[in-house]
């Protein structure tokens, strides 16, 4: 309960103060937390050795600090999101590749979008969702009901549909490709205890299996998006050519694992991971 009313109130103070101002009261409590936080703290630098081991042990803490603001940030658009309309998304996310989506459904069997914990990547579902596409999100349900309740109700009120990362999702999902729709799948955190292990980041780590499956039984393509935070608070979606899928599965995972990789290298202080990654 203490949770949910936690989130209530941030959202309220996000949707009344002008947005430069939330800004800046989500960067104080962002620093404030980093250091009064040790485990977060110690779980994102541990994270950031593992992507960065070449960095300097002060500058991997300044990313670490980098990845409390940008998390701070990233709630406050998320809670702004009913203040938001078409026109006022599309000025704050520029969309790059679409080229590569709506190639994809024109073969009529759906899309799977393949998403990390990068940047802002609710903004990606709901960008496309008030474009026009028709979008769902598998998400892990948070551990209280009406935290969890709220979240979706934010996500679904711009159009996005909302499935938890359960038994009941298959199904659903299967559906959604069927009916030429795109489903957006995270592939950087395993939730269902049933990927395969291999290289990711310099370690080794599970890689969850969900895009590789529904691309080899439904044909439907794996393009992968990432939503980057630009330097004025803005965001890049930036789609990818779809995977060659040609080879086998695990083929096919080690193709987007690698591509996954690359990016949370390249923006290592945009990767949102607060648990220690290759210790879960």
């Amino acid at each position: 309960m203490i949770a949910y009313w936690f989130y209530r109130i941030a959202h309220f103070f996000s949707v009344k103060l002008p947005l430069n101002t939330a800004y800046k009261v989500a960067i104080f409590l962002s620093v404030l937390k980093y250091y009064i936080s040790p485990r977060d703290r110690k779980a994102v630098i541990a994270n950031l050795l593992k992507i960065l081991p070449s960095e300097e042990i002060p500058k991997v803490r300044s990313h670490a600090k980098r990845v409390f603001i940008n998390f701070g940030k990233y709630m406050i658009e998320f809670f702004r999101v009913s203040l938001s309309n078409k026109t006022e998304v599309n000025k704050r996310v520029r969309i790059e590749g679409l080229e590569y989506v709506d190639e994809a459904l024109k073969a009529g069997k759906g899309a799977i979008i393949l998403a990390a914990h990068i940047g802002n990547w609710e903004l990606g579902g709901i960008s496309m969702a008030l474009s026009g596409y028709p979008m769902l999100g598998v998400a892990l349900p948070h551990r209280h009901t009406k935290v969890n309740d709220f979240f979706n109700f934010q996500r679904e009120r711009m159009g996005m549909m909302v499935i938890p990362s359960s038994g009941v999702a298959v199904r659903r999902i299967y559906e959604a490709l069927s009916k030429n729709k795109i489903v957006a799948l995270v592939g950087d955190r395993d939730f269902a205890a049933a990927g395969k292990v291999m290289p990711f980041l310099g370690a080794t780590k599970i890689i969850p299996r969900g895009p590789a499956v529904l691309n080899k039984r439904t044909g439907a393509p794996i393009i992968p998006g990432f939503v980057i935070r630009q330097d004025d608070d803005t965001h890049l979606l930036k789609f990818f050519p779809p995977l060659k899928s040609t080879g086998t599965e695990e083929e096919t995972m080690r193709e987007y694992a690698s591509i996954i990789e690359g990016v949370i290298r390249r923006y290592p202080d945009q990767w949102l991971m607060f648990r220690e990654f290759w210790k879960e």
